[in-house]
């Protein structure tokens, strides 16, 4: 195993980090249980695969075998929920070393999760619960991304989360702690381009901003995304279309960064599978520069037709509204 001194040693004759260690892939969408039977039919002309990594660490069957034949098929990279960077309990290594031998036996491009804790004293809340942003946060979360990276043998890529509350103790906002966190840890940063926005509602700061304040060349991936607007916030439920606003930020992030993948999530009411590629193809139009909506009007998404039996589930402990993986079939 490379040690968290080897890699830092190797990590100082590269940085600051290209973002040529993360391959542009294009265009991909979320591999979900409702399109297995349609994937194993077809072979869509989709750029890559993403995968909830706890979704297929301890399957075997009939999901790992859908999984094997879109890794023959397809780029893949693998996104989890249960990291819990953010918490004060140990890592899990044995959780690590599971990560690890699914990355490896479908060669995934890289590994993802979120920049939040998902449970503590070995119990998961089945929540991306959120993280003071401050000093002592920072170190904390900087020395067990090391870790990580040490385990994993490749540099991980974290998300940002959307939230619901903050904390009296933040002491600098998200996108200078992601900032630092990106630099001090030497990883890679998945841009959820609705969860900025979602964020931005909820607590009242400048979405462009945000995007514009980042390490841009960091940024490894981008999210795209629907979510729920309850009138007094909005709750990141990925279960529709992107909207406008969403997309105009999505342009602006890609006009500072170039050549960044860019991912779909549509986990709830989920529609058949060229609806979902309909979707994120319309991120060609403002890649192309399209502006003002004109990219949903060149390309009305069709009215979905939803199947069942998600891939996701709604977190049901008192936290806002959360999207977590489910078990699969």
């Amino acid at each position: 195993m490379l040690r968290r001194g080897r890699l830092r040693r190797l990590n100082c004759l590269e940085s600051p980090q290209s973002r040529s260690d993360y391959a542009y892939l294009g265009l991909g969408v979320g591999l979900r249980t409702v399109h297995f039977d349609y994937l194993l039919r077809h072979t869509p002309a989709v750029d890559w695969f993403e995968i909830i990594s706890e979704n297929f660490m301890d399957s075997e069957g009939r999901p790992r075998y859908v999984l094997d034949q879109i890794a023959e098929r397809y780029p893949v990279v693998m996104h989890g929920v249960s990291l819990s960077i953010g918490s004060t309990a140990p890592l899990n290594f044995k959780y690590l070393r599971k990560l690890k031998t699914l990355a490896d036996a479908v060669n995934a491009r890289w590994v993802s999760d979120h920049v939040c804790w998902t449970g503590v004293a070995g119990r998961n809340t089945h929540d991306l619960l959120p993280i003071p942003m401050n000093e002592e946060s920072l170190r904390h979360v900087v020395r067990r991304i090391q870790i990580v990276q040490d385990v994993l043998e490749r540099r991980i890529v974290l998300e940002n989360p959307s939230s619901y509350v903050t904390f009296a103790a933040s002491t600098m906002p998200e996108w200078e702690f992601l900032s630092r966190m990106a630099d001090d840890a030497d990883c890679g940063l998945l841009l959820d381009i609705n969860n900025v926005y979602v964020s931005s509602v909820n607590h009242g700061f400048h979405a462009e901003t945000y995007i514009r304040s980042l390490p841009h060349h960091r940024i490894a991936q981008f999210h795209l995304a629907g979510h729920t607007n309850c009138g007094t916030h909005l709750i990141d439920t990925h279960d529709g279309p992107v909207i406008d606003p969403v997309w105009k930020l999505f342009q602006t992030a890609y006009k500072l960064t170039q050549n960044v993948s860019t991912l779909l999530e549509w986990d709830a009411r989920v529609p058949e599978f060229p609806i979902l590629h309909a979707e994120v193809l319309k991120s060609q139009r403002y890649i192309a520069g399209v502006c003002d909506g004109e990219a949903n009007k060149t390309s009305e998404t069709p009215k979905a037709s939803y199947t069942h039996g998600d891939d996701v589930k709604l977190a049901t402990t008192p936290h806002p509204a959360v999207f977590v993986a489910a078990e699969v079939e």
